[in-house]
């Protein structure tokens, strides 16, 4: 009888996650979808040191008038497919770590990061390589400052991932690897103030958040986590676009001091930080849309199958 429990409880369990999976790669690429031209002005903002840094929509502006139309929409494809396995694989691991290691207990904010951390990083190195192609797909054709950059003629996904492993090996695949590891942290801020924040407004009535506050909440959460690890980021996007350094498979903390440390020196702290009003303007937003619709997506398929589980039982 209690093995059956089990099995049955692991069963809900693994759909529970998978629900929980679908719903937040279905809302991260919808709201991707929304806010990504703002993706594009922050990623030439960090990668083409030469750009003025002015405001999103004059950048975007820029990139239009000088690629077209749908230049902001460039590398969507690639983006929205590495997104939806990213997300899928992350709302997976942590609610399926999450519930075995609580077995039903209250959560508490520490737990939430460290499941969180841990979540971040099998993500990361399953998607790793899948974002690299990713970040070049998405700068292929663009018209640069910076004459350092290699211009690339990938024709899809499959055939970046041919190209670099012939021209620069299966590490480069996972390039910032490194730096990507730390930013595991950025979800795993997010998700614990996501979680804490959500707790607070409950205050122990178990209750569905309005739109508005879970909107709030995802916004507040990525705000403050995207600031803090901002200037890895930076590093992160010059790594995978690979033209700097020929980095070695886990490319070591001191390249990143030196990258860091270089970028104080020739822009001041502010350097650090150049391109994140156009990353705060597209995280902010689309996370809190993302976790809106998450939250709704994944609580309409509990309800449709609340009833199909008391349809069950009725019989």
């Amino acid at each position: 009888e209690a093995q059956h429990k089990f099995k049955m409880s692991s069963v809900v369990f693994s759909y529970e996650s998978l629900v929980h999976a679908v719903s937040g790669a279905v809302g991260s690429v919808t709201a991707m979808t929304v806010f990504f031209p703002l993706d594009t002005a922050r990623l030439r903002l960090q990668v083409d040191e030469n750009r003025k840094a002015k405001s999103t929509p004059a950048i975007l502006a820029e990139i239009v008038k000088e690629e077209g139309l749908l230049a902001p929409y460039r590398g969507w494809f690639p983006v929205i497919c590495s997104l939806c396995c990213s997300n899928f694989v992350y709302f997976y691991c942590f609610h399926s770590l999450k519930a075995s290691w609580l077995k039903g207990k209250q959560s508490a904010p520490s737990t939430d990061l460290i499941i969180g951390i841990a979540a971040g990083i099998v993500n990361v190195l399953v998607t790793t390589p899948l974002w690299v192609v990713n970040t070049r797909l998405k700068l292929q054709g663009s018209k640069f400052r910076n004459a350092d950059i290699r211009p690339t003629n990938y024709s899809g996904i499959r055939d970046a991932f041919v190209q670099i492993i012939r021209d620069e090996g299966v590490g480069a695949l996972w390039n910032g690897t490194f730096p990507s590891l730390l930013l595991v942290l950025n979800p795993a801020i997010q998700f614990m103030i996501y979680e804490g924040l959500k707790r607070q407004l409950r205050r122990g009535v178990p209750r569905e958040l309005s739109s508005v506050e879970v909107f709030l909440i995802g916004a507040v959460a990525k705000a403050v986590a995207t600031t803090v690890t901002y200037p890895l980021q930076t590093i992160q996007s010059i790594l995978r676009v690979g033209f700097e350094y020929k980095s070695k498979l886990l490319t070591s903390l001191r390249t990143i001091k030196c990258l860091l440390v270089n970028r104080v020196r020739k822009y001041g702290m502010l350097g650090l930080f150049k391109g994140l009003e156009a990353k705060l303007l597209q995280t902010v937003l689309t996370a809190a849309l993302m976790f809106l619709l998450y939250e709704k997506i994944a609580s309409f398929t509990f309800k449709v199958m609340g009833l199909s589980n008391s349809h069950y039982k009725k019989h």
